[in-house]
């Protein structure tokens, strides 16, 4: 009769301390003061698993009692969670993010009917009214940033096909040849590069937008290419290819500073 209770005895606390491990998939929401938040990033940091907020502000996450969330977005302040009982048991979370200030030296006040969120107001501004500045520098409104990058067109092209043949012998005169063109892959290589290279600061534009780079990082517009070229030497544009976007955004974020101390002592 003990063992057998001992046995129970085993057993439950083998089952409790499993049910006290296992993860339990929850449902959460993003939003701020404003609207719902589009691809916010969530991380658990216990388990170093993270997703993203889809088009509805939603995202799913395992999380068990005492884990830890990191939810950031690129115009919000970074928030920190921690998962309590009530939320393993609802299976459900929402979190409110409040919206970065940008502090400007001087401004120009100007009277608008304007949110101060991208996405909002840009549904409510005339597309034909721009500002001067970037009208007069780079007007990126003539772009489509939807259009296939000429490095996409150039990886479904193929290079020119060698037809010698090696064995063939001359039959006498007037007898015509291939002649092979040669490093014709090697040239082919690098007009693939030249042409990634062409559009990367049209596509990482395209992602990050406008707001980014002359807003918060508060690059000159007539400094943005060479921006870039600055923080080029920190590899971008393979983090570029390899999809690595928050990586670059911390670069650029922190490169920026040094940028604007170098630019206002020239």
């Amino acid at each position: 009769m003990l063992k057998k209770l001992l046995l129970v005895f085993l057993c439950s606390f083998a089952f409790t301390s499993f049910s006290q491990e296992r993860r339990t998939l929850i449902l959460g929401k993003i939003v701020d003061t404003l609207a719902i938040v589009k691809n916010a990033n969530i991380i658990n940091l216990k388990t170093n698993q993270g997703t993203f907020s889809s088009d509805a502000g939603e995202f799913r996450i395992f999380v068990k009692k005492g884990d830890s969330l990191r939810i950031s977005s690129i115009q919000h302040v970074t928030k920190f969670i921690l998962v309590d009982k009530k939320t393993v048991n609802t299976k459900a979370i929402t979190v409110k993010l409040i919206e970065n200030t940008v502090v400007l030296d001087t401004f120009e006040l100007k009277r608008n009917h304007l949110f101060g969120r991208l996405g909002i107001d840009s549904k409510s501004v005339p597309t034909n009214k721009k500002d001067s500045l970037l009208r007069e520098r780079m007007d990126f409104s003539k772009i489509n940033m939807k259009v296939v990058a000429p490095d996409d067109h150039i990886d479904n092209m193929k290079p020119p096909v060698n037809n010698t043949d090696p064995t063939a012998k001359f039959a006498g005169a007037g007898v015509s040849g291939i002649i092979p063109f040669k490093g014709s892959a090697r040239l082919w290589a690098l007009r693939k590069e030249l042409a990634r290279k062409k559009a990367f600061p049209y596509k990482i534009m395209a992602e990050l937008g406008e707001k980014f780079f002359f807003d918060q990082l508060k690059i000159p517009v007539d400094r943005y290419f060479h921006f870039l070229e600055y923080c080029n030497f920190l590899g971008i544009e393979e983090l570029h290819k390899d999809k690595r976007i928050l990586d670059i955004i911390k670069i650029l974020q922190t490169e920026s500073k040094t940028y604007l101390e170098i630019i206002k002592n020239d």
